[in-house]
């Protein structure tokens, strides 16, 4: 089930990385990212992160978060997402 949440991570891989040709209901929430899924890379999750950094005004901890994990597709993203913003000390 896509929520206000995922879709707006969705426009913002896609504004951010300069996908034009994909919409955001051809990202399935619980598709890879990166690989086989969306085929995203290395280059890409770097972009991604700062852009979801700058828009959520969030910060990442590359030191004690796995976010390879939380980059994992757009659930995971979503609630990695959700709980930065609830708990910014995570």
């Amino acid at each position: 089930m896509t929520t206000a949440l995922n879709l707006e991570i969705k426009e913002l891989i896609i504004s951010s990385l300069g996908l034009e040709d994909i919409a955001p209901e051809d990202i399935e929430d619980g598709a890879p990212l990166f690989g086989e899924g969306l085929g995203l890379d290395s280059v890409d999750a770097l972009e991604l992160g700062l852009a979801l950094q700058k828009h959520f005004g969030v910060q990442f901890n590359t030191k004690t978060q796995n976010l390879r994990e939380h980059f994992k597709d757009i659930n995971t993203l979503a609630a990695f997402v959700n709980e930065l913003k609830n708990n910014p000390h995570t």
